[in-house]
């Protein structure tokens, strides 16, 4: 296996387990929002967010994500579209109590909306360093060859 492939399906393991992330539209000139990803092994191509009409995501558009494992080993910044969600289909699929919670109207309120976010590209950074990496960082030594193969770009 590759170590773009390995990372890859790292951060989707990494994703699945913690996955949140912080969502912003680019050339918005507003700060990224904390989001939940609602995410579909089938659909590697896409995850998507629940969130209301009048979020300043909601315009949808061009939008950048970051993402940080819950154990701070693996980062990730991922470009993409934001688009409403039409097929009822997948917004009853990931509805949730959790998600229920957040919608006075539940499942027919009208300020509900999904949004898909068509995955790009990405960065991808490992950050999980031997004990002799950590060894070096904490006395000041050169790291750079402890994370070599750690970072790749991807298509997701």
């Amino acid at each position: 296996m590759s170590d773009e492939t390995a990372i890859k399906d790292r951060f989707w393991k990494e994703l699945s387990e913690s996955p949140f992330l912080m969502v912003g539209l680019e050339n918005a000139h507003q700060h990224s929002l904390p989001m939940t990803a609602q995410l579909d092994k089938n659909a590697n191509s896409a995850f998507w967010f629940y969130t209301s009409r009048d979020n300043r995501l909601a315009a949808g558009g061009p939008a950048m994500a970051q993402f940080a494992g819950k154990d701070h080993h693996l980062f990730a910044c991922i470009a993409g579209t934001l688009t409403e969600e039409t097929d009822q289909a997948i917004i009853d699929a990931h509805w949730s109590n959790d998600v229920a919670a957040w919608y006075e109207g539940g499942r027919q309120d009208p300020n509900l909306l999904m949004l898909r976010f068509d995955l790009g590209d990405a960065e991808i950074w490992l950050a999980d360093m031997t004990l002799k990496g950590v060894f070096k960082m904490l006395v000041g030594s050169n790291v750079r060859s402890e994370m070599k193969g750690k970072h790749v770009e991807v298509s997701l």
